[in-house]
């Protein structure tokens, strides 16, 4: 079918916040920071019962803008289910930003769907037929919102049109047999390391580009991906990243933590026409040049 004059919305929610990610909407900055992967003190907190860090990194992506947060728990030796279940109580306490639940584990998932006081966006499926039938049925059962990945138990394809034949298979299944929403499915279109193969960013710029125009679908990814193993990734993530949001990308899995990045995404939102009046972009250098004033301030006070 021909997408090009389709907007799909995907609407997640908190308790009492809605988030919608779409191409008539401000980019969504999705905060990757609430995981234990590469993180060993971190890890074992976690393993220790000690889940006192999440403050901390709820409150960092929230000041850098995130607008949802990725949560996952993935760490060996624990058991996931109850720890990913009181991460979520515990971040519905600290914030009304909605989550995306991030895990591996069927359970885990359920447990923190259970939980969870809203409408969640689940992390994720791929085309693999076993994936599909075991986490397509929690997103019909809590009516989630899912991100899926073109890729199978066979290969992660490189050519934009196995990457499209995967996703229209994702769109076949969700929708005809388990009556989800084209609106729920958001596609991650595999933002592949650019260091690995130079020609990676053009087939996946093309695969956006197809999603786009072909199905309309709202798209996210791991925005780090792409600048794996590279020097300067900062630039090169900032650089991708107003790319990809002209070929349709709606959202980011990103630590925004990073002005450098999130910077790039909020211009590229101005010049897109998805900032009415540059509005955020003012508001958000006047809060800038606020807190630089007041930190100033703070310096001089404490070496007078």
């Amino acid at each position: 079918m021909s997408a090009e004059s389709v907007h799909f919305e995907t609407r997640i929610r908190s308790a009492n916040q809605e988030v919608v990610i779409g191409r008539g909407h401000r980019f969504c900055l999705i905060g990757e920071r609430i995981n234990p992967t590469g993180r060993r003190i971190f890890q074992e907190q976690l393993r220790a019962g000690d889940l006192s860090a999440i403050d901390r990194d709820v409150a960092a992506q929230v000041a850098g803008g995130a607008d949802v947060l990725d949560v996952n728990m993935g760490v060996p030796l624990t058991d996931e289910a109850d720890l990913l279940a009181k991460a979520i109580i515990k971040i519905q306490s600290l914030t009304d930003k909605p989550i995306c639940i991030d895990s591996s584990v069927v359970e885990a998932l359920e447990a923190g769907l259970s939980v969870y006081q809203g409408r969640a966006l689940v992390n994720s499926i791929t085309a693999e037929d076993e994936r599909m039938e075991q986490i397509l049925p929690l997103v019909k059962k809590y009516d989630a919102a899912v991100i899926a990945l073109p890729n199978d138990v066979d290969e992660i394809p490189m050519e934009p049109e196995k990457r499209l034949d995967l996703v229209q298979k994702i769109i076949d299944v969700a929708t005809k047999e388990y009556g989800i929403a084209m609106h729920d499915i958001v596609i991650d279109p595999l933002a592949m390391p650019i260091g690995a193969d130079t020609a990676s960013g053009v087939a996946t710029f093309e695969t956006m580009r197809r999603i786009r125009d072909e199905h309309g679908l709202n798209m996210t990814c791991g925005a780090s991906n792409v600048s794996f193993g590279m020097p300067e990734r900062h630039s090169l993530n900032g650089t991708w990243l107003p790319m990809a949001m002209m070929m349709g990308l709606t959202s980011a899995i990103m630590d925004a933590r990073t002005p450098q990045i999130v910077q790039a995404v909020k211009a590229a939102d101005l010049f897109m026409g998805h900032d009415d009046w540059g509005m955020e972009w003012i508001g958000r250098a006047r809060a800038a040049k606020a807190a630089a004033e007041a930190a100033a301030s703070q310096e001089a006070a404490a070496g007078a």
